[in-house]
């Protein structure tokens, strides 16, 4: 369980009237989004909906040249827009981290991952050099890496993908964040190793009391995870709310055509997937 404080009262990640353009475009209009504390909220959209973009602002990473306004961009009351670079890291990371679609890309091929995770752990947490290497194989122990401690003197290259993106998870939770932005964590993997990965983050939320928001293009795999969603289409959503309701009653076209998209995989197992109000982890 995070050591962090909440707010009282108020969400943990508040979002509203959020509009992310580029010099000859809108990109995101008008995005309103909130996330509780050990809640976990899907957004799901194609290739180019602006889902990404949107849990990049709540990271301070959105990419130069496009613009972000927001009515409100807030994270456990604290205002985001207005934070310098160096009080980003303090929230970065700590308060608020992420994993992504390709892991490899963020991890040095030139040390062992063992070694990357240790660093984070003395370097941010103050471990002294032993105390961060047990805790680095302990971690990955807990992400159900078999003999993690031959694991932890692994590079990169020598992993697959599956054991990347748990690697990639570790150091993600190795701060004890409050929330979890996962973009696409599943993408790049075949279907069984994509359902131990999606295992890892439910029991990581149930475990911590993490609050999860979590990208997909593909709304089967939000339906694992998430107990509400919203669908993201052009830059705007055109539908929200439990992600029961949605499954059961799409009010929007393009969401039926996401649903359509899942008869071969079967509504009805799509449907059992979706966490119980009894999964959701509040604090």
């Amino acid at each position: 369980m995070s050591a962090h404080a909440s707010a009282a009262g108020g969400p943990l990640l508040e979002i509203r009237g959020l509009h992310i353009s580029s010099p000859s475009a809108p990109l995101v209009r008008g995005i309103d989004l909130a996330v509780h504390r050990g809640e976990s909220v899907g957004i799901v959209g194609e290739s180019g909906s602006g889902k990404s973009l949107t849990c990049r602002s709540a990271l301070g990473i959105v990419p130069d040249p496009l613009r972000v306004s927001a009515d409100r961009l807030a994270f456990d009351g604290q205002d985001l827009l207005t934070l310098s670079e160096r009080r980003w890291r303090s929230v970065r990371g700590s308060r608020i981290s992420a994993v992504f679609q390709d892991p490899a890309s963020y991890l040095n091929p030139s040390l062992t991952v063992g070694r990357q995770l240790a660093e984070v752990l003395r370097i941010k947490l103050g471990r002294r050099r032993g105390a961060a290497r047990r805790e680095a194989v302990a971690l990955l122990d807990g992400l159900g890496l078999r003999d993690p401690a031959r694991v932890a003197t692994r590079y990169p290259h020598e992993l697959s993908g599956g054991m990347l993106q748990r690697v990639l998870i570790a150091l993600a939770i190795a701060e004890e964040p409050d929330l979890l932005i996962a973009d696409e964590p599943t993408t790049a993997l075949d279907a069984t190793v994509q359902a131990e990965v999606l295992d890892v983050i439910a029991d990581l939320r149930r475990e911590r009391g993490l609050a999860l928001l979590f990208v997909s293009h593909d709304l089967a795999v939000v339906a694992q995870v998430c107990e509400r969603v919203l669908v993201m289409r052009h830059g705007v959503v055109v539908e929200e709310g439990r992600t029961a309701d949605v499954l059961a009653a799409p009010r929007h076209p393009y969401t039926r055509a996401l649903l359509d998209a899942h008869d071969e995989y079967g509504l009805d197992r799509l449907r059992a997937h979706v966490p119980s109000a009894r999964e959701v982890v509040h604090v």
